[in-house]
């Protein structure tokens, strides 16, 4: 195993392996079993590989304990950041501080978690997305690559508000296909679906899907026109 170049007050669990010239900043605690790639830095407090624990009146199943989590090469992980075990995080992926990447999610290569995000559990983010400063990505949530999420965005997956047994077996994120787009502070109703180059103007609420390459823009959201050549992903 190599040996990281490490801060003061770092645990390191059993069966953790480190890459090349690893870089671990200060009270960083790295759980058993976690794989961390070459050229990788964690900043300071971050924890790396959480158990989640689950409150006893959660409907989510209870799971003894999940898998080591892994950490590609050439990934940042932001000052106080956690990444909870069973998560998989491609190269070069960065990390900013405070956000949360819970269990069972999957970053693609090259993908922005901006500051304070959190990404909630059973997701899957594709290659070079951008989730920016403060957005919630909902559990069951799936997007594609070149993803764009804007600043206060809130993403949700419960149609019945916590209530209704109706709920158990309906809870659904968002679908963002490639190249969709959501500016700042918009909300994602559950189980909606933004096709690819689709794009949300700011401040809306989407209650329905948005098709490919469509502008929507409101409260509820509406089409106002198509997203401008210029801007669709194939002539980037």
């Amino acid at each position: 195993m190599n040996n990281p170049n490490t801060g003061k007050n770092v645990v390191i669990g059993e069966n953790v392996t480190f890459g090349e010239n690893v870089v671990i900043g200060h009270n960083v605690v790295i759980y058993d079993g976690v794989q961390i790639g070459s050229n990788t830095v964690i900043q300071d407090n971050a924890v790396i590989g959480k158990q989640p624990a689950r409150a006893k009146n959660s409907i989510l199943p209870d799971v003894k304990k999940l898998p080591p989590s892994i950490i590609g090469s050439g990934c940042t992980i932001g000052t106080s950041s956690i990444i909870y075990a069973n998560a998989v995080l491609a190269d070069d992926v960065f990390v900013a501080d405070l956000a949360t990447i819970r269990e069972r999610v999957i970053i693609g290569d090259k993908t922005i978690v901006g500051r304070g995000v959190a990404v909630e559990n059973d997701c899957k983010v594709g290659v070079k997305c951008k989730l920016e400063t403060n957005c919630y990505i909902t559990a069951y949530s799936e997007l594609g690559d070149f993803v764009f999420v804007a600043p206060g965005v809130v993403t949700t997956n419960d149609n019945y508000m916590a209530r209704s047994k109706e709920r158990f077996d309906k809870f659904k994120g968002i679908t963002i296909k490639d190249g969709g787009r959501i500016g700042a502070n918009s909300t994602i109703l559950p189980g909606r679906t933004i096709e690819e180059d689709g794009a949300v103007g700011a401040g809306s609420i989407v209650t329905k899907d948005v098709k490919q390459e469509e502008l929507v823009v409101g409260t509820p959201a509406k089409v106002i026109r198509r997203v401008p050549n210029d801007q669709l992903l194939r002539n980037q």
